[in-house]
């Protein structure tokens, strides 16, 4: 089918049609007949989200490297191309050919966020392919899913064939070689999914049903099929060193939210805060070496022609040759003049002279993350900053300048007291009068903006077994913290929206049964739900009532250690003993020491030794 005779007179009607048109600077063209497996990247996003997302550029990169394999882009239509798409019958279609998706070998979706999983489903509508994997024939492409979600797949497990668990760059492209080879021998597509079953990082929901008991709770998960492991080892990439990265990344027409150069430093988190799953399901670290970082640098910008480049991980400073790196960066940047960008930095006496060189007199806000408002709070969740490092760190700010400080917290945590609450009025407070000591009435304007969200329990997390506040609980203490606030001039506060993390949790830690809800949700319209001007809690309660599904039996129960959850049989290579040992020693206030400092036993690095030496663990 020829699609871009009808596509174009869309184009002309339609907000930013650059996000369907393709043909951008580094997009791979192919010969579709001359590759034997054909994969649509698929965002379940906005062209604009998905472009500013390192991992569709590394794994687009990857696959379209093999002669055998060409990857192609589809995003999320608009809801004004959406509606004119299903107005003249035209399905969802890859953004390198214009080839409907449904011809495809395999659609393949990221799982970044859970308030995506709604235009999942719709994104499988547009592009004509049955929404549940037990309909779909042997003519409909394999749908396969990736990304930090995956880590508890049962939510939309009938919905796909096969999940990928950890890092992708070799196992995406390993499955493809094995299709090209499944392929030429003509059998069925359960043959070829009895023949991955067993490669690390491989999920088939097929081949597992899920045993509930009367009180609702998961009783066992049974395999269909003995041939299939009793759990599931996420892929890991022991060095990153070697690992694919792109040298060209596709530059896009429009404006996207992160139009940069991006080069990862290194993967994964030692620190080992109690709430974060991308601490937990990326362990463990493995760095690029400072030479490979600069090439990268170096090869990107040249490629791209971008004027920002950025280092990206989950603590930037982290980086075991960070001084160093920034220094050469800076440097090669300013003979390029092109601006440097370096998140999630730890603000020591080093981090600020980057920033001063960086910025210089026009100096945009500085970012703390305290998370907590008190040091007992910050104790339970492994926070490991003290009063002194943050109002140090601010105090070193204010003289070198800087007039805007953003600080984020999160609320709801467990053990939570009004007494924490306070804790984040009157560091907000603290900051102001540091202000006016150091400059004085006349210390020009300065502002401080506390932004608060909401905690969500996620699987394979020390909180994994704690329940969320409610919607109302959350509420109030909004209220209470703006109430608080209003009366302090020069403070700006902001907070998420209670609805939205309530059902984020009911996904995030959902089983199998939310088929069902995700279903409806999007039957009842249901569409961008991470989008506030698109989100609808209304249709979401709708969508418990006429399935009888109960939101607070997902997000508001607390869970036993003794309770099989529905991702237990997810291996992210961090044993369930040691997330039990970091809940109790939260209960304790206690903190446990950054993994650099010492191993604290969470059980991957003995899983990487057996990786290096070829051992399966």
């Amino acid at each position: 089918m020829n699609l871009l005779k009808k596509i174009e007179p869309l184009l002309k009607k339609i907000e930013k049609p650059g996000r369907y048109i393709g043909g951008e600077l580094n997009s791979v063209l192919k010969d579709p007949q001359s590759v034997h497996t054909r994969f649509g990247f698929a965002f379940p996003d906005s062209y604009e989200i998905g472009m500013s997302f390192l991992g569709l550029q590394i794994l687009y990169g990857a696959m379209n490297q093999e002669d055998g394999i060409y990857c192609e882009r589809v995003f999320a239509p608009a809801t004004d191309m959406e509606a004119m798409m299903r107005e003249e019958e035209i399905p969802l279609f890859t953004l390198e050919t214009k080839t409907p998706v449904r011809e495809l070998d395999f659609i393949g979706f990221t799982l970044q966020y859970e308030m995506s999983y709604t235009n999942i489903l719709n994104m499988l509508d547009l592009g004509g392919i049955p929404l549940y994997a037990n309909l779909r024939t042997q003519e409909d492409p394999f749908v396969v899913a990736g990304g930090p979600c995956a880590f508890n797949p049962e939510p939309l497990a009938d919905f796909f064939d096969i999940f990928m668990i950890g890092d992708g760059e070799e196992l995406i492209v390993e499955l493809c070689r094995r299709h090209g080879e499944w392929k030429k021998t003509g059998r069925t597509k359960e043959e070829f999914l009895k023949s991955i079953a067993c490669l690390p990082g491989i999920y088939i929901p097929a081949f597992y049903t899920p045993v509930y008991g009367a009180d609702g709770t998961l009783q066992k998960i049974e395999k269909n099929w003995e041939g299939t492991p009793d759990s599931i080892q996420k892929a890991i990439i022991p060095k990153l060193e070697d690992a694919f990265f792109p040298e060209k990344t596709i530059v896009p027409f429009i404006e996207v939210v992160h139009d940069r150069s991006v080069v990862e430093t290194f993967r994964g988190c030692t620190r080992g805060c109690r709430f974060c799953q991308a601490g937990m399901i990326y362990r463990p670290v493995r760095e690029r070496s400072k030479e490979k970082i600069e090439n990268l640098a170096k090869e990107l910008l040249l490629n791209s022609g971008h004027e920002e480049l950025t280092l990206l991980s989950l603590s930037t400073s982290d980086y075991s040759r960070f001084e160093e790196l920034a220094t050469d960066l800076m440097g090669m940047c300013k003979e390029q003049n092109v601006s440097l960008s370096l998140p999630s930095l730890r603000l020591d006496n080093f981090s600020f002279q980057v920033l001063q060189e960086i910025q210089g007199y026009k100096k945009s806000g500085l970012t703390f993350a305290p998370e907590a408002g008190s040091q007992r709070l910050r104790n339970v969740i492994n926070k490991n900053i003290t009063e002194a490092d943050i109002f140090g760190s601010v105090e070193k700010a204010l003289e070198l300048g800087w007039n805007s400080i953003k600080l984020y917290f999160m609320i709801g945590l467990p053990t939570e007291t009004k007494e924490d609450l306070d804790g984040i009025v009157d560091i907000a407070k603290k900051i102001m009068d540091l202000n006016y000591q150091i400059r004085g009435r006349k210390g020009g304007r300065f502002n401080v903006t506390v932004s608060v969200s909401n905690f969500v329990p996620k699987p394979h997390t020390p909180f994994q077994w704690f329940p969320q506040n409610s919607a109302s609980e959350f509420m109030e203490k909004h209220y209470y913290l703006k109430d608080r606030l209003k009366g302090v001039r020069g403070v700006t506060f902001h907070y998420h929206h209670a609805e939205t993390s309530i059902i984020e949790a009911v996904l995030a830690r959902g089983d199998r049964r939310l088929s069902a809800l995700l279903q409806e949700a999007w039957s009842l319209g249901c569409r961008f739900d991470g989008w506030s001007e698109h989100f609808r809690y209304p249709l979401w309660e709708k969508a418990f009532d006429n399935t009888g599904l109960s939101m607070d039996f997902y997000a508001a129960r607390t869970r036993s250690y003794g309770e099989i959850l529905p991702w237990d049989h997810i291996d992210s290579a961090v044993t369930k003993e040691f997330l039990i040992r970091e809940n109790e020693e939260a209960l304790k206030e206690a903190l446990t020491p950054d993994c650099r400092l010492g191993c604290t036993a969470c059980g991957v690095n003995q899983r990487v030794l057996c990786e290096m030496e070829g051992v399966h663990a």
